[in-house]
């Protein structure tokens, strides 16, 4: 069966200053990709993203009305058909990083990025995949992940996982690729590619990296910990 091509993603551009949404603006449209809407603040954001249901939201943090981290929460709410958020910010600190990823953003961008790796951030985002590598991830929940108890649900909902898939979740939370799950587990990158799709599926998260984010804050590895070894199955 011949691959059906993906229409090009459609975009909203959320930041507080005209000059960086006409930039950005003008870049993706060079690269064929579709601006559906802007927005100055957070809840014209929200309200954009509600009108033009569009792919992908590039959201600046710092906004007046409502910054970019409330304004992502109150937009992935879980409902379908919730659109992939890339943060913006000209301060490249951990804090709002994990901010972002916690709010459900799928990826981090300073403004200053090249065009090509902002076109090239919205096409990786809106096929679901992670902006930001497990390995820088894990180095940020390190940092900030909480661990006082606030995430009993989330260690009811490990409960929902097969042994096999709490072992996947273990190493994938340490940085492993697909590839080297699957060299690990003696498995093919096929079926580690769908041990990851329901581990995904059953916890409810958007991505990889939300995985990551779970892993520690549960407390199913800690820092340093490492992964447990796969056992034969």
């Amino acid at each position: 069966m011949s691959d059906v091509p993906q229409p090009p993603p459609r975009v909203v551009i959320a930041d507080d200053q005209s000059l960086v949404r006409t930039g950005f603006r003008m870049i993706l449209a060079a690269d064929g990709i579709d601006v559906v809407g802007e927005a100055a603040d957070g809840l014209q954001a929200v309200d954009a993203v509600r009108r033009t249901r569009p792919d992908v939201v590039l959201m600046d943090i710092r906004m007046p009305e409502l910054d970019g981290l409330e304004a992502t929460r109150r937009i992935l709410t879980g409902g379908p058909g919730e659109p992939r958020v890339i943060m913006l910010t000209t301060f490249d600190l951990d804090k709002y990083v994990y901010a972002a990823l916690t709010a459900g953003a799928s990826g981090f961008l300073l403004k200053d990025v090249t065009p090509e790796h902002l076109t090239g951030a919205v096409r990786l985002v809106r096929t679901g995949d992670a902006l930001l590598s497990p390995a820088i991830t894990h180095r940020l929940v390190e940092r900030f992940a909480s661990r006082d108890g606030r995430n009993a649900a989330l260690h009811r909902e490990l409960s929902l996982l097969t042994p096999r898939e709490l072992e996947v979740l273990k190493l994938l939370a340490t940085g492993l690729s697909n590839a080297e799950l699957a060299v690990r587990f003696h498995l093919s990158e096929t079926t580690v590619k769908t041990h990851v799709a329901r581990i995904l599926a059953k916890l409810s998260l958007r991505d990889r990296t939300q995985a990551v984010i779970v892993a520690y804050e549960t407390g199913l590895i800690t820092p340093g910990g490492g992964g447990a070894e796969p056992t034969d199955q």
